[in-house]
């Protein structure tokens, strides 16, 4: 009988956690999703990077590939 309350301790125990552990997962994704992460920034930012369009035709990519491995 002892043993069986033993058990009944660790699987109330392991699912408590469990459902704790889900619903702070479950209340971070929510907050996230809110989080407006492509806004444009405020005060003097500065765009870092710009695109350039090369033209290169596959025989050059592919010669880069084989070169450097990317």
């Amino acid at each position: 009988m002892r043993r069986m309350v033993d058990v009944l301790k660790v699987f109330l125990l392991f699912t408590g956690c469990t459902i704790l552990f889900y619903y702070s997962i479950v209340w971070m994704s929510e907050e996230y999703n809110y989080y407006r992460r492509y806004d444009e920034p405020m005060g003097s930012a500065v765009k870092v990077s710009t695109t350039e369009r090369q033209e290169t035709n596959w025989l050059d990519r592919l010669l880069f590939f084989y070169q450097n491995g990317e």
